[in-house]
């Protein structure tokens, strides 16, 4: 699958979705504001995301899948904003953790409106 339409369909289906960096303290304050929310947000990890394959001996081995950078390329291309987190509520692109704190007393209702709560 293609980063842009990997991304899009993230987007598509979850009523949010926070396009994140594992070490990233704006995204782990993200993350903390949606979960103290109730919300449990489809999050995708840019810099550990992988996939299992069992090699010949059905071992299971991870195989790393480079396309995190790919995917993030892609948000840029869709939203213009290539930082992460990269956070979407409903399929509308709310931005940043800047933005989401900023829009923290309308939380509970896009939250609800998106039937993430």
């Amino acid at each position: 699958m293609a980063a842009k339409t990997k991304a899009q369909d993230i987007i598509d289906n979850n009523a949010v979705a926070v396009f994140s960096k594992s070490w990233c303290p704006y995204c782990k304050a993200s993350k903390a504001l949606l979960s103290e929310m109730g919300a449990k947000p489809y999050i995708i990890e840019l810099d550990q995301v992988g996939a299992y394959k069992k090699n010949s001996d059905d071992d299971i081995v991870l195989r790393q899948v480079h396309d995190g950078a790919a995917i993030q390329d892609a948000l840029q291309e869709i939203t213009n904003q290539r930082s992460v987190p990269n956070i979407f509520i409903d399929k509308k692109h709310i931005g940043g953790n800047s933005d989401l704190q900023a829009k923290r007393s309308e939380l509970p209702s896009l939250l609800k409106s998106a039937h993430a709560i």
